[in-house]
């Protein structure tokens, strides 16, 4: 029960382990008086963060420890949630669940992944195993109002989507951070501890940041330069700076990058027209600045630029996100120290196993939803279709199950899909919080709090600025008789099989493992090449469960031990017998290796991409006449809806407000303190007015995951300070076509006072 030193007296000891509310990974010291934890600060020996800690990971203990968190079940009894036992529940779930599948099929199944899963060891190995159990192709998750065309633009580009370019903070010279705020919500598929002091450091030793944003955020006051842009021009921005490079023969890829990238010439005919005059208007920045940009950063010794959530939720986020790569590459950054480089994750990934330096690269459309034809994207449909998929589809959704998410707060057209979550025949949550999604569930079954489960960051140590490994044990014991996050997991993906209410979750735990170590055995590239399965099997042990999936893949990993063929390499072992975590070391090059692409080079000049260029051209007159728009904003205390439940997480100012320019509330007739009428194509609320020149003219901006103020929940603290939920507004037919992303950014809305 977590890594003990400094033992005081029989009742007070310090566990170690790693935060897993955001995706910065902050080492935490734990202090334990018995069963009850008294203090949690940074660990100051932590190989990634060295003590920081911002004031999220402070309060495990208050969630932990919050009386509305569920502890046990909870089901439906003539519409109101009562608390039940374990058995009853899977009795329940077992006796539904199973005959809408024998009467309707597979496909009369869905199921919500939330962001959370990505922080979680049992949720990131075992969701597979409930998906693959389920088999129903209706899959959806947070992923589509997040990250997702980061990911297809690497897909297309470098061959996996898992092979995503990250900022060498640590040694970069020319920062360019494009919709991302990380004094607020440190790096997101860019997981660096005290991102702030990080971007400090580059200016502390004569290095420059620039901040492209539609805010003046808080990290846009830190920086060198601030350019107020207008929402959703990202791309035509970047395009302009990639042409500046061309026509002033700037593009210099480098020796190393030089001879691994194809398509160089294909990009610059395709963005010539795209010239800074040409699409100053429209961005609402001049053409001097964005030649000025381009050119630093081609001067600069090295450097980078990084785009986030403000550039993938929009219009033309995936092109946006293939463009950042395109200037990365054309200014010579690409794979060297200082620009943006590959992590080499120690429990591997998709571009560490298998054959290295070529593939059978990235495509989208294995299938498509029913209302609107949508393609799959990662194995996933657009978030924004769950509800017509419910309501409106030849063969409807008739149940559903969510993990850790909270989609009619997080997605589009909110009360569309609130309402589409009424007709569902049958519903089943995985979470902690009875919540404005899962009050529709038919049963709710709770995992242990996250200082009571192992944790390691499989997922986001993949997009790392330093190559680390910290793996934590649980703090806290598992409360009598309730099952662990992996075991409910895989206990609801075999009774989705048919396997009954009693169905042991070891029995998938146990297929899962097996099925891991033959396919790694048979993999020339494995270190465990050739070797018996059984032997694998037998050093792995009997106890089920994430930490022997885990061992496995840090030793079949790029720094493994390898089962005895590298004495002395990454393991479950050496982590524990390292609480503080492993420090593999800063980012190294990695291309060709890292591709799997069709023709093992740097495929920049991809058809798909090239392709959505006409569509970008069509707009930039719509974007020079944009009228009044709606962005987000987050705030270092608040990350997910859930958070907003925590006392000292949402105490003081009121933060769910719209912010508006002192110019617009002029002309609208807001006044500071008042509420104003937000309205856009699907909704409408109503929100108090803070005036500030933190917002550029013609953009309004109210943060999400507000709105706690639904019957049916249990979030007291929340539902105290319940603002506004801002995907009311949202669009859930305004997509980014190539990955299926949610426009939440650049949303057309009219502004009345109330």
């Amino acid at each position: 029960m977590g890594t003990e030193h400094d033992i005081t007296d029989d009742q007070t000891r310090t566990a170690f382990r790693t935060c897993p509310l955001c995706e910065a990974g902050c080492g935490l010291e734990i202090t334990v008086k018995g069963d009850r934890v008294t203090r949690i600060r940074g660990d100051q020996a932590d190989v990634f963060s060295h003590g920081f800690l911002c004031p999220k990971g402070s309060t495990l203990k208050q969630l932990h420890d919050d009386p509305d968190r569920l502890r046990r079940p909870l089901v439906k009894r003539d519409g109101v949630h009562v608390e039940a036992d374990w058995d009853e529940a899977w009795a329940i779930i077992a006796d539904r669940l199973p005959q809408i599948i024998g009467e309707r099929g597979r496909e009369s199944v869905a199921v919500y992944l939330g962001n959370p899963s990505a922080h979680n060891l049992g949720a990131l190995l075992y969701n597979r195993s409930l998906l693959q159990a389920l088999g129903t192709r209706r899959r959806f998750s947070a992923s589509t109002v997040d990250q997702m065309p980061r990911q297809v633009a690497a897909g297309y580009v470098f061959g996996s989507p898992v092979t995503v370019p990250v900022p060498d903070l640590d040694h970069t010279d020319y920062l360019v951070v494009m919709g991302a705020n990380p004094y607020a919500s440190n790096g997101s598929l860019c997981t660096a501890p005290d991102f702030p002091g990080r971007l400090e450091a580059i200016r502390a030793r004569g290095g420059t940041l620039v901040v492209v944003d539609p805010r003046r955020s808080r990290t846009a006051e830190e920086a060198d330069r601030w350019i107020a842009i207008r929402p959703g021009t990202d791309a035509l921005f970047l395009a302009a700076m990639a042409t500046a490079m061309a026509e002033e023969g700037l593009v210099q890829l480098g020796d190393h990058a030089a001879a691994h990238v194809s398509g160089v010439d294909e990009v610059v005919a395709a963005l010539a027209p795209f010239t800074p005059e040409v699409v100053a208007s429209a961005t609402g920045v001049s053409a001097d600045d964005i030649r000025r940009v381009a050119r630093e950063l081609c001067a600069a010794p090295s450097g980078s630029v990084y785009g986030r959530i403000g550039t993938t939720t929009t219009e033309f986020g995936t092109i946006t996100s293939w463009l950042i790569d395109v200037v990365n590459t054309f200014s010579g950054n690409l794979d060297r120290r200082g620009g943006a480089m590959f992590p080499k994750p120690v429990a591997g990934s998709g571009n560490t196993r298998g054959r290295s330096g070529t593939g059978k690269g990235f495509s989208v459309g294995r299938g498509h939803t029913q209302v609107r034809q949508l393609p799959e994207v990662m194995g996933e449909y657009p978030a924004s279709a769950m509800a017509e998929e419910i309501t409106a589809a030849a063969d409807p959704v008739r149940a559903l199950i969510t993990v850790a998410g909270n989609p009619v707060l997080s997605t589009p057209n909110s009360d569309q899909l609130d309402a589409a979550f009424g007709q569902l025949e049958f519903m089943v949550s995985v979470d902690i919080y009875l919540n404005e999604t899962t009050k529709h569930a038919d049963v709710i079954l709770p995992p242990p709090s996250q200082l009571q489960r192992g944790h390691y960051d499989l997922a986001l140590l993949g997009f790392a600025v330093r190559n680390v490994a910290n793996y934590s044990e649980p703090v806290l014991p598992i409360d009598e008789g309730a099952p662990d996050e992996w075991e409910i997991l895989a206990k609801l993906g075999l009774i989705a099989a048919g396997l009954g209410p009693d169905a042991d979750p070891a029995v998938a735990d146990d297929l899962g493992l097996a099925g891991m170590v033959q396919q790694s055995v048979g993999d020339p590239g494995s270190p465990i090449h050739g070797r018996a399965a059984e032997e694998i099997l037998a050093e792995l042990g009997t106890q089920a469960g994430p930490e022997r999936m885990l061992d496995f893949m840090l030793q079949t990993g790029p720094y493994g031990a390898g089962f005895g063929a590298n004495p002395g390499g990454a393991s479950v072992a050496l982590l524990k017998a390292n609480p503080h975590g492993v420090d593999y070391g800063p980012l190294q090059p990695r291309l060709p290796e890292v591709l799997r692409t069709p023709s093992g080079t740097v495929e920049l000049a991809h058809p798909v991409l090239l392709g959505d260029l006409a569509r970008l051209a069509a707009a930039i007159d719509r974007f020079a006449e944009q009228p009044l728009v709606l962005v987000g904003r987050r705030h270092l205390r608040s990350n997910n809806s859930w958070m907003h439940n925590i006392e000292v997480l949402v105490k003081g100012k009121p933060r769910c407000t719209l912010h508006v320019h002192p110019d617009d509330a002029h002309r609208l007739g807001l006044a500071d303190g008042g509420v104003a009428r937000i309205t856009s194509r699907v909704g409408t609320v109503d929100a108090p007015v803070e005036v500030t020149d933190e917002v550029r003219p013609g953009v309004v901006s109210l943060p999400h995951g507000w709105g706690h103020d639904q019957p049916g929940t249990r979030m007291r603290v929340a539902a105290e300070r319940a603002g506004v939920n801002s995907n009311v507004l949202a669009d859930h037919e305004a997509l980014d076509p190539l990955s299926g992303t949610s426009v939440l950014n650049g949303i057309p809305v009219d502004i009345s006072p109330v």
